[in-house]
This record gives structure tokens, sequence and C-alpha cells, in this order.
């Protein structure tokens, strides 16, 4: 055990999470999401949802003050003007990260794959809401 280390974040994702260079994107998953298809690298945090996840990584990682939207959420069907409740949870978690210019972006389903494709990993939850999948993008300490 570490002081100040979220217990969401386990020797594994502390290791990636080390291993993460400015502008490099991860994803948090639900459990839904094909993530063993479309992640290089992927850990598990099954015992945790998007909202605690992203909280837990924001308190270590910081976000890009490069980018208008360090955070992506995926549209749902419903498009992307649509949050449901575990979006506004993450929106929430991220608020005090963001840069005051910066906001919480959405990114269309099937581009949400595409990108996760080529995210440095992907962190798969147990989260059970629909639409539960994030990009966070790294910045600089």
């Amino acid at each position: 055990m570490l002081r100040g280390v979220d217990p969401a974040i386990s020797p594994e994702l502390l290791h990636v999470l080390a291993q993460m260079g400015h502008g490099d994107e991860l994803v948090i998953a639900d459990r839904n999401f094909p993530s063993y298809r479309v992640g290089q690298r992927v850990v598990d945090a099954r015992g945790y949802d998007a909202p605690q996840m992203v909280a837990a990584v924001c308190s270590l990682l910081p976000l890009d003050v490069a980018v208008d939207q360090p955070v992506l959420r995926m549209a749902t069907t419903e498009g992307p003007d649509d949050i449901p409740p575990v979006h506004a949870d993450v929106i929430a978690a991220v608020q005090g990260h963001l840069a005051p210019e910066q906001s919480v972006g959405t990114i269309e389903r099937f581009s949400f794959y595409d990108r996760a494709a080529e995210a440095f990993a992907v962190v798969v939850t147990g989260g059970q809401r629909p639409f539960g999948d994030f990009v966070l993008v790294k910045g600089v300490l």
C-alpha cells in the first residue's frame, strides 16, 4: 500500500499510468465495452465503476491543458446531447481537474471504438450502466 493512492488504483494500473507520456490516452470502459478486442493493454478494474475509476485516475494523472476537451464520453444512441447519469457522474468527477476554458467532449460510438484502439491502455470496470465509456488525455506535471 502507498499513502495517498486511491485503493481503486491497482499496482498494474499505477504502472500503466507511470508509463504514459504527455498526450497519451487512457480509456475507462464499462463491462460491455469490447476492451480486449480494441485494447493494446487492458487493466482489469471490475470492482469499480467509471465515475469511481475516473476520480481515482484523476487524483494521480494530470489532464492535458493543451487540448480543449481532455475528457471524452461515448455518445449514446440518443445522440451527443443526451447525458445519462453515468456521464453526469463522470463530468462531476472531472470538473475540478479541468482548466476553466476546457470541457468534456462527446464522440460517436464507432469513432470511440477507433480512438480506443489507438489508446495507450483500456481500463475495464465493472460498470453496469450503458455508455460508461470515457477517454482521458494525459497532460504534464
